[in-house]
């Protein structure tokens, strides 16, 4: 079996962090949860400990980019198959796991983005931020020439390939809708699946009015420069790429 990694980056998640650590020990225990505690100034590290997770510490808050980068750092130095983002806000379901790494431990893909908009059941997004997924929705179909419903999704399942890769080249502060770019171009094999996810189940999100607009901007300012860059090329045959899912 292959071994899968969660990464859970928490920012002052300690409120929330003991339903999420509940909800992957009773829906996918085989799963190895580590929390990332970005720089937390509550009990999120104490906490996760208590609940018997490791946890990797961050001096400071890096963001969500730097937090999620020493996650899949960390996998790729132990050897892990897989891993996972899940999001320490209790936003993302363990009971949607199975639907997210199958195509990844079915070698099918290399990376898999959860999409809140597959999915049948109705995801309450504000209008706002429902305007910027839209935007990052056509701006990477224009760079692409394919449509990701859910660039911005943090649910997120990584097979051996992508995560060693990701582990040295991920984007910084706000990163989904660059990596998606990023990882397309490279030539991994990006799919979506539809899953369902809660609201948050406790803290305060960190992104403001202003951090929002921030936000749009920096990260259409990397897309471009993300579409301008040459592609490598990756290859994905096992025999070629030591690194590859199943391989080892």
């Amino acid at each position: 079996m292959a071994r899968v990694l969660v990464l859970i980056p928490a920012y002052n998640e300690a409120v929330s962090l003991p339903a999420v650590v509940g909800d992957l020990r009773a829906h996918y225990p085989a799963a190895d949860p580590v929390v990332i505690d970005d720089g937390s100034t509550d009990d999120t590290a104490t906490i996760a400990r208590r609940l018997g997770v490791p946890v990797l510490a961050l001096p400071y808050n890096l963001g969500i980019g730097g937090a999620v980068q020493t996650g899949l750092l960390f996998a790729a130095r132990q050897g892990y198959e897989c891993a996972v983002q899940f999001d320490g806000d209790g936003q993302h379901r363990a009971d949607q796991l199975p639907a997210l790494l199958a195509p990844v431990l079915g070698r099918q893909a290399d990376v898999v983005i959860g999409s809140r908009f597959l999915s049948p059941a109705a995801y309450d997004v504000p209008p706002a931020r429902r305007f910027g997924i839209a935007i990052f929705r056509r701006v990477n179909a224009l760079v692409l020439g394919r449509t990701i419903t859910d660039n911005t999704s943090g649910f997120r399942a990584f097979g051996r390939a992508a995560l060693t890769f990701l582990a040295e080249e991920y984007p910084h502060d706000y990163p989904e809708p660059e990596s998606v770019v990023t990882l397309c171009r490279q030539g991994f094999r990006v799919v979506e699946v539809p899953v369902r996810m809660r609201e948050r189940q406790g803290g305060r999100s960190s992104i403001t009015l202003l951090r929002s607009i921030y936000y749009m901007c920096k990260v259409l300012l990397a897309i471009g420069v993300r579409a301008s860059e040459r592609p490598v090329g990756r290859v994905h045959d096992e025999s070629a790429h030591p690194d590859y899912l199943g391989s080892r």
